[in-house]
């Protein structure tokens, strides 16, 4: 506040006392203002390095050359980073006492949610002129998102019995309601809930026991996994209908992973395998559901795959594992596959070298290949034919080009040495390689199967291991309807709790392929 000279006191001791005051306050504005000055520096700097991070990971997610982390991890840390970079603004706006800039223009909430409206009304008591006849003029609406916490609840049910006076003889009850475990515990909704926590969401069951302990719900893990494993006897059908579909389809991706397992009476895990069968037509404009299935083995021998593939004898896309090619043995029972290779797995044996700046091939030979899945891009959804014409005008020559130098180059190079591998990899797949140059419903890489085993690989670090080869058959089972659920648009927890409702009530096998999750209805749910 400024004084004017007649506001001062003439007092000489009280106007030094001012002084002094005056003199303190301005310390302390100073100290605050150098305080705020520091802070803004610091924020500025850790978000200018936060932001360098963040282009540098986007640049290796979807830079051309992006080998490098896998999708999940660079998400997780995008995450991280917008968090620390929102955090260091709220820090310094609170700082600054500075008022937070306004919320960037959001979509709007669904329809479909609950709205719970509250309205604020001011004090409408008397104003200024005396005479208040107060009208609504306007107002303004804003939305927050809410949620409720998910809360345990009991069913309870009473069934009472009926008899007659006049005869004594006839009793009427009203029959049981049916369940999927008889005489247990839970409803059919909370099953699923349990199973997609577990087998789609990554939340194993001890984490669960935890959960349910904070409602004061006791409810063991040994008793969760009896649960689970009601769960997959009763889905085994219906996973095993989605593995004959897949094989009815043109084309099938294949890939496995490991599952470890608990081995009886060792105490140790030992190494079981999760083989994953992909059907996706939509690439080349299929109209068919998308669907994947899993089967687990303990073993990565070729005769697993021989019998998950029984009877198919369309285009199988793998990897470069030498197990496949037993399926392709003209002499096969139903007629041979026609094998088409991964060239995402081609150009990773390339990339590993390129990035170690040793061969000059590999650095060409990954730059040469962007070009291919560029052209791949613009040819996504369209039919066979139109896919297949493209490749020839715009790929084929890249491939030609690609060939001629690895032929070249391997006899001049030690052979020996990793790039002469990664040659002789290709070259004797060539054939394999190619095939997709004529056949538009091959893709260019197997990343579609991928996709589907990385969900399972999330899970497997979590859970650590299947508990026995019972534990990883249901896992199976299991994961194949909700990762096929997903696939589709399906609320896998949605649809999981309505079949097993149904199949509790009865549903007839005749009509089996009805509760395949794509074709659920968004608006179909379970009783209760």
């Amino acid at each position: 506040m400024v004084l004017a000279a007649h506001d001062l006191p003439d007092d000489i001791e009280t106007l030094k006392a001012m002084l002094v005051a005056a003199r303190a306050e301005t310390v302390v504005l100073g100290a605050e203002a150098e305080r705020l000055r520091a802070a803004k520096a610091d924020a500025d700097t850790r978000i200018e390095r936060l932001h360098a991070l963040l282009k540098a990971l986007q640049r290796n997610q979807f830079g051309r050359r992006s080998e490098g982390l896998d999708a999940d991890q660079l998400d997780f840390v995008f995450e991280e980073i917008e968090t620390g970079i929102e955090a260091i603004q709220a820090r310094f706006d609170a700082a600054t006492a500075t008022k937070p800039p306004p919320a960037r223009q959001r979509k709007a909430l669904p329809a479909h949610l609950e709205r719970v409206e509250t309205e604020l009304v001011p004090d409408l008591g008397p104003c200024a002129c005396g005479a208040c006849q107060w009208d609504r003029i306007g107002e303004d609406v804003s939305e927050r998102l809410d949620v409720v916490p998910a809360r345990f609840r009991v069913l309870l049910t009473r069934r009472p019995r009926f008899a007659c006076s006049a005869c004594h003889d006839a009793v009427r009850q009203a029959p049981a309601p049916a369940r999927l475990i008889e005489a247990g515990l839970p409803t059919e909704r909370l099953l699923a809930q349990v199973a997609v926590a577990k087998y789609a969401d990554a939340q194993p069951l001890y984490r669960q026991e935890r959960i349910f302990a904070r409602d004061g719900v006791a409810l063991s893990r040994q008793v969760l996994a009896s649960w689970m494993g009601h769960v997959g006897f009763h889905l085994e059908p219906l996973a095993d209908r989605v593995l004959q579909i897949i094989r009815a389809g043109p084309r099938v991706f294949a890939d496995e992973t490991t599952l470890p397992t608990l081995a009886p009476g060792l105490g140790r895990t030992k190494t079981g395998w999760l083989w994953t069968y992909v059907r996706d037509d939509r690439p080349f404009g299929g109209t068919d559901p998308p669907m994947v299935a899993y089967r687990f083995e303990d073993s990565r021998a070729a005769d697993c795959a021989y019998r998950h593939l029984a009877g198919f004898s369309g285009l199988l896309q793998v990897d470069g594992y030498t197990a496949y090619k037993r399926l392709a043995d003209p002499a096969r029972p139903g007629g041979p596959v026609t094998l088409a290779a991964c060239w995402a797995h081609l150009r990773r044996k390339f990339y590993e070298l390129h990035l170690s700046g040793v061969s000059e091939t590999a650095t060409w030979s990954v730059e040469r290949m962007a070009a291919l899945w560029a052209i791949e891009a613009q040819a996504r959804g369209h039919g066979p034919d139109e896919r297949r014409q493209a490749r020839l005008q715009c790929s084929a020559p890249v491939v030609a080009e690609l060939f001629a130098r690895w032929q070249t180059d391997l006899g001049r190079i030690p052979g020996k040495s990793k790039l002469a591998e990664a040659i002789r990899h290709a070259l004797v797949r060539r054939d394999a390689f190619e095939h997709f140059l004529q056949d538009g419903r091959i893709e260019l890489d197997s990343n579609t199967v991928e996709r589907a085993i990385r969900p399972q690989t999330l899970i497997r670090k979590n859970v650590l291991f299947a508990g026995s080869d019972g534990g990883g058959t249901t896992w199976a089972t299991i994961a194949t309807l909700l990762a096929t659920a997903r696939l589709n648009d399906v609320d896998p927890q949605a649809w999981l709790a309505l079949t097993l409702e149904r199949i509790a009530n009865g549903w007839p096998q005749s009509r089996l392929d009805q509760l395949l999750p794509w074709h659920h209805r968004k608006n179909e749910t379970a009783t209760g």
